[in-house]
């Protein structure tokens, strides 16, 4: 029998590392010095968080995501911590909140301005007042609102409900005292029914997150896991950390399973912590190291060997912490499936690190893009607190489709389809009806409707009050403020306007497609209309 070798067919074989220029950089930030194994950054569509050096107490920056270039080193901060910031992270469901956790045993929720910061924010929206020690670690539930978990130094893992009017919170809904060291990382399955923790303890726990429960418990002699991550539906965990040899090391899992690890795979001698990042809908795992330079890629399985090394990002600038955007904030067109933003301590400066599968086609792929968590909850904290789980949300990232600013847009009517009538819905589901297509083209009565809003919103310019848009910046750090507010306006306009055109020619396909079934005359193209 002649020797075949086995290729196995994957389309992110290729893919590869691209960095941002030095103008869509972020460069004079003054990132932190803390020795905490923390990303230290935080991403989302909207903004970019990053934690910061500073003499007195601790405070962050958050920058606009289109504010690249070099930063004002008078920029406002986020300043009202007593001690050093440790962790950051953006609420899932709602992109203007940001939550920290600090050396002064707090954790506080801030709400930043839609236009960003204008001037220091001291005053949080609420403080959390529970731990005894520094609280070193911060993660939000993945399906339900305003469900944030705590850990700090004190061992303590503390669940809180932020749905309430008070602004100082004391008491926690649970506290979760399993382990007897410091907690190094949390992670949540897709359902958020499951919360996984690496402890110095070097134990490995899987938690009931609700009620407090340990469910499995892994004490493995020859893996010291720091890092901890759920691989999505696959019904694995992936742990990296440290060999009996003091070789960085990452492991994986059976999650009903956890005896003895699936796979064992040395990658080499360093001393950094192994930051790993998974993506469920590539099934890419990511592994960046704290001190490197590269960062490694590979795909993961539910089948042996469970991990296929694709390639490696190379570098020369170390990272200090890395920053991840969340899927609705890639760029589709160019075929983007993960994003990072390296924190280079040594320049002073924030790198976009873009993943890009390589294809000749500048359209929308929709083979490398299926439906992924979206910024909508699936669950309120009332709802999952009495017992329900559910999975999450999804959302299509093809262009043209609405993705809710907020929470609040869904509950307002404003998300996509809002429009349709209940009645028309259930007569006919699945099926746009023709009145209504007719409606969003702009038909008389809808050209009426749309006027009066424009007539609501022309007292408005560039969204504000024009008392305050007449009058002119009076320091060269308002200038630069309201020039980067004008920039993002005329980026979201014209985003605006090619979502309406590719919505339009959608409605004119749908509108032709009734009218063949009814036998009426079809409409005209969109540019003879």
């Amino acid at each position: 029998m002649s020797w075949r070798p086995q290729y196995r067919s994957s389309k992110f074989r290729h893919v590869f590392g691209k960095a941002a220029s030095k103008e869509s950089c972020y460069d004079g930030v003054p990132i932190t010095r803390s020795v905490q194994d923390n990303h230290f950054c935080s991403v989302n569509p909207r903004f970019l968080a990053v934690i910061t050096e500073c003499a007195g107490g601790g405070s962050f920056l958050v920058l606009s995501i289109h504010h690249t270039g070099k930063v004002d080193p008078q920029h406002p901060r986020v300043s009202g911590h007593r001690g050093n910031v440790l962790d950051i992270k953006w609420n899932p469901f709602n992109d203007y909140c940001i939550a920290s956790c600090s050396e002064d045993a707090t954790v506080k929720i801030w709400d930043i301005p839609c236009q960003g910061l204008l001037r220091n924010l001291t005053v949080a929206r609420k403080e959390l007042l529970g731990h005894s020690r520094r609280v070193g670690l911060l993660e939000w539930h993945p399906t339900a609102s305003n469900i944030l978990f705590s850990t700090a130094y004190d061992y303590q893992v503390m669940v809180w409900n932020l749905d309430g009017p008070e602004q100082v919170l004391k008491n926690p809904v649970r506290t979760i005292s399993l382990h007897t060291d410091v907690v190094l990382s949390l992670a949540f399955s897709p359902d958020g029914s499951r919360m996984a923790s690496c402890c110095k303890d070097k134990k490995i726990r899987i938690i009931d997150p609700r009620t407090g429960t340990l469910l499995k418990e892994a004490n493995c002699k020859t893996h010291r896991a720091s890092k901890v991550l759920f691989l999505g539906n696959l019904k694995m965990l992936l742990t990296s950390g440290g060999s009996r040899w003091n070789h960085r090391q990452i492991a994986l899992w059976d999650q009903e399973d956890l005896s003895v690890p699936l796979l064992q795979h040395d990658l080499d001698g360093s001393s950094g912590v192994l930051f790993p990042f998974y993506d469920p809908d590539t099934h890419m795992l990511y592994i960046a190291g704290k001190g490197d330079g590269n960062i490694r890629y590979y795909e993961i399985s539910s089948e042996k060997p469970y991990m296929q090394f694709l390639t490696e990002y190379r570098s020369l600038l170390p990272q200090k912490g890395m920053g991840v955007m969340p899927k609705r904030g890639l760029d589709v067109n160019s075929c983007e499936v993960f994003r990072f933003y390296k924190l280079v301590t040594i320049k002073s400066l924030i790198e976009p690190l873009s993943m890009i599968v390589p294809r000749r086609s500048e359209s929308y792929q929709e083979d490398i893009y299926p439906m992924t968590a979206g910024n909508q909850p699936a669950l309120t904290a009332d709802d999952w607190l009495s017992g329900i789980d559910k999975g999450p949300v999804l959302m299509s990232l093809k262009p043209g489709t609405r993705v809710a600013d907020s929470p609040q847009d869904w509950s307002s009517g404003k998300g996509l389809g809002s429009g349709l009538d209940s009645r028309r819905s259930q007569n006919r589901p699945g099926l746009l009806q023709l009145s209504y297509i007719q409606d969003q083209l702009g038909t008389p009565e809808g050209r009426e409707v749309k006027e009066e809003d424009r007539s609501q919103t022309s007292s408005l310019s560039n969204g504000q009050d024009p008392t305050l848009c007449y009058s002119p910046p009076k320091t060269e750090n308002e200038l630069r403020v309201r020039f980067h507010k004008q920039q993002d306006e005329i980026r979201r306009l014209r985003e605006q306007l090619n979502q309406r055109d590719v919505r339009i020619r959608q409605l004119e396909l749908e509108i032709n497609n009734v009218r063949n079934t009814q036998g009426a005359p079809l409409l005209p193209p969109h540019g003879d209309l």
